[in-house]
Order: structure tokens, then sequence, then C-alpha cells
């Protein structure tokens, strides 16, 4: 789904000088595909959507975002306000190095894409949302969008079983950071663009104390897989279905080597040994960099929930060894768009990061400990769950 920027002269907003006169932008918004809600394990609902703005003023300074506005449908009150730094976190990883300036500036025929994670207050669920952006332009001039709309879907996300079993697994790069290689990374293939990986979590192993690597290393780059806590272990169908595609043969990589770019973005340049399945009609459970020579499922084969159909391993473009994750609209890598889930029952044991887990001589910081059971809940980025 998209929205059009309607270009309107409207009344300021509170806190404005009203005698300051407002005009149209000249701008276009879009969001490509309607958010779907999704619960996650931090207890709150979340939609999470892009929205892509893209400039036609042609002054002789471009035009800076100041301000964005988040509305349930015709509210007046609004559920988020984004101004100065809470803007700009809005960018993606391409903007981490770019100076912060009063406002993003959009030059003409520029499109800058704002992430946005948004959570709604409990019992909330809007039918639609309306976004009012407010710009300025050459010396000062205020310019403003007021109805850029997105309807809400009002489908459940996909519920699936756990893709692994026991132990500890720690969610990385995983739903909500927009600054991760799977939300952020959007894939032009063919004039489209997609985000297949917008939901897709990187799932590690971790010992009892929250390390992802057993024994003492200089680094872990100089590991090798065995030494990585989640190696080897099954990975498991999360829903009946049947196999559509699947590869094996694809050899071991050594942990932290450099990886190359491939020229193409598919599921054979990038996930090594894989599998995918249906598991319902336009929904499909991608697994990824799974160890050479443990694909136990082919193509057309049927599977049931909880069929061990790989082991997790470090194929493909994958750093070290883990199980890459993501459920989305088509089979393909290309041209997909990634789909919400939840896991209908983990146990929430914390939060903590990678980087934190490498050293076994070091205590992991593990925020927010605790075990407590979840029950149809999205695993966000950096939790650390145990599966039954």
């Amino acid at each position: 789904m998209q929205a059009l920027a309607l270009l309107l002269t409207i009344a300021a907003p509170t806190g404005q000088d009203r005698s300051e006169p407002v005009h149209q932008a000249q701008m276009e918004a879009r969001i490509r595909v309607a958010p779907r809600p999704v619960a996650g394990s931090d207890g709150a609902r979340h939609l999470a959507y892009e929205l892509q703005v893209t400039s036609h003023y042609s002054g002789d300074a471009p035009l800076r975002l100041t301000r964005l506005a988040i509305f349930a449908g015709d509210a007046r009150t609004p559920l988020k306000t984004l101004e100065g730094a809470a803007l700009w976190a809005l960018l993606g990883p391409q903007a981490a190095d770019e100076a912060r300036q009063d406002g993003i500036p959009i030059a003409d025929g520029a499109s800058r894409t704002f992430f946005l994670w948004l959570a709604l207050p409990p019992g909330m669920r809007p039918a639609s949302l309306r976004h009012q952006l407010t710009f300025r332009a050459d010396k000062g001039a205020v310019q403003r969008a007021d109805d850029v709309r997105t309807p809400v879907v009002a489908a459940a996300p996909v519920r699936i079983g756990p893709p692994l079993r026991g132990g500890r697994w720690l969610a990385v790069e995983g739903p909500g950071n927009h600054l991760s290689h799977h939300w952020g990374s959007m894939v032009a293939i063919d004039g489209t663009l997609s985000i297949p990986q917008r939901y897709a979590i990187d799932w590690f192993g971790l010992d009892a104390g929250s390390h992802s690597i057993r024994g003492a290393h200089a680094s872990p780059a100089a590991t090798v897989d065995a030494d990585w806590i989640g190696y080897g272990r099954d990975v498991f169908a999360v829903g009946d279905g049947v196999v559509v595609d699947a590869r094996d043969g694809v050899p071991n990589g050594k942990p932290l080597a450099p990886q190359q770019v491939p020229d193409d973005l598919t599921a054979r340049s990038l996930y090594g040994n894989f599998v995918v399945l249906r598991i319902a009609p336009g929904v499909y459970a991608h697994y990824a960099h799974l160890q050479a020579g443990s694909v136990q499922v082919r193509p057309g084969q049927r599977v049931r929930r909880g069929t061990a159909i790989g082991r997790l391993g470090q194929t493909g473009s994958a750093g070290a060894p883990h199980l890459h994750f993501h459920i989305s609209d088509r089979p393909g890598f290309e041209r997909s768009e990634g789909l919400p889930f939840v896991i209908d029952r983990f146990t929430l044991l914390g939060e903590a990061t990678i980087e934190d887990s490498f050293d076994p001589a070091v205590p992991v910081r593990v925020r927010a400990p605790g075990a407590r059971l979840h029950r149809d809940e999205l695993p966000l980025d950096g939790s650390i769950v145990a599966f039954p």
C-alpha cells in the first residue's frame, strides 16, 4: 500500500507562531507496505513500517524536515511527535556519519526513508495512521503535508513454533532495530524495492552464562565453528508445510573471515545451505546458513511442525555460526516482504548484545534478568530466550 502527501496550506500546530504562514509542502511521501500490529516481547504492540519522503522543492536550499507527528486516524492528539535527535534516529545506517543539522535536509529530487517502530497505547487498535510532516524551506518559510495516510492491516501476525529447542538463544540484529543489516537493508531488484528481512532474527546459541563462545581465544576471529555454542544444533520446522526450496553442499565458513558482497541478492547468493517452507498461503519460513551436509529435506516434501530439517552452521553470507530466520510473503529472497510473526511459547531470560557474549572470562551484562514465560509474542532485538 502507499500514501501520497496531500499538499495543502493548513493552520500552524500548537507551539508555533500562528501569524507565520504555512505553505503546501513541495514533496511526496509514500508508505509502501501497510503496517501490521505485532506483540513484542517487551509487552507492547508494535507497528513497523517505512515512510519514504521525496522532495520536489527547487529553491536555493534543500527542504529540511523538522517535525513528524503521527496520529491514529483523524485524532487531533498525536500518538507520537518526533523532532531533533529523535527524528534523525529514524534514518537508516547509511546516515550514521552524517553531520546533524537543524532539520533533515532533503535535496530536490532526493529521497529519505524513515523507519518507524511505533508502540501502540494499551488497547488501541487503529484502522489507519495519519502523518503530518513539517519542513523549513528558504529563508525559514514553513511548509507542511498534513494528510499522509496508511491503513493498518487488521490481520493477526503469523503464529509459529520455535525454530530451535533447549538452551539459551540470543536474538541478534532482530526486530525493532532498523540500524541492523536486516530491516535497514532495502533490496532493489528489477526496479522494485522490498524489505525481505523486516522482522528477521539471527539466532546465536548461548551457554548457561550467556556466552556464545567456549574456551579461551585471542579473538573471535581465532575460533573455529565448533567453538561456538550453537554450532551443530538441530533446526526445526516452525509449522506444518511443504518444502518449496532447499540447498546443501556449500562448504562451512571460517568465523569472522572477510566476506565478499555478492553481485546479486538472492537466496543462493546469500543463504549458503538453506530451507524455505510454505507454512500457509503466501507465508514462507526462511532458514539460512545451515551446516554443510545437514539438510534433511528436499523440495516438494511435506513436513510437520517440529520436524528436524537441518543443523545450525555457518555457510553463505554468515560471519559466525548462527541460524538466520525470517518469514516473508514469497519463497524467494528478492521481491519479497518480511511479515511479522509470533512464537507461541518461549521464556524470556533477559537482554544482551552479541559483543558482550564473546569472552567466557568476562561476565555477560544481562539487562532485566529474571525468567518469564511469554506466549504469542515476537522476540525483539537483544532478547535472550529459552525454547521448550
